[in-house]
């Protein structure tokens, strides 16, 4: 399971998803922990807000999004993409990460 984090200061989590261009990326496989995996940095063309929607966008390579606020029409964008956004208030990318896992996956909700 692939998850990415909305952080443009790649410490928190950040809002403003559609226009965000730094996330976090982790990765949690079957009977594993989720560990972080890469930090992804987009330029201002590849934001969802501007992607001209032609060719590969590596955030679609995602099950899960986690973000602090955004819009409605990001997290409907997003689900036909196959996308899962997750909206939050925590501040902590692996706070919000196990979380998300113990919801959805509770074997792996402890990080490496």
């Amino acid at each position: 399971m692939k998850i990415g984090v909305t952080s443009q200061n790649l410490r928190t989590i950040t809002g403003h998803a559609s226009k965000a261009r730094s996330f976090l990326m982790y990765e949690s496989t079957m009977g594993q922990a989720f560990h972080p995996i890469e930090s992804l940095e987009l330029p201002m063309e590849m934001s969802i807000h501007a992607w001209n929607k032609r060719g590969d966008h590596p955030l679609l390579a995602l099950d899960y999004l986690i973000t602090g606020p955004c819009g409605k029409g990001f997290i409907n964008q997003m689900k036909q993409y196959g996308v899962k956004v997750k909206t939050t208030d925590e501040t902590d990318p692996q706070v919000a990460v196990k979380a998300l896992l113990a919801a959805v996956v509770p074997w792996a909700a402890k990080p490496v």
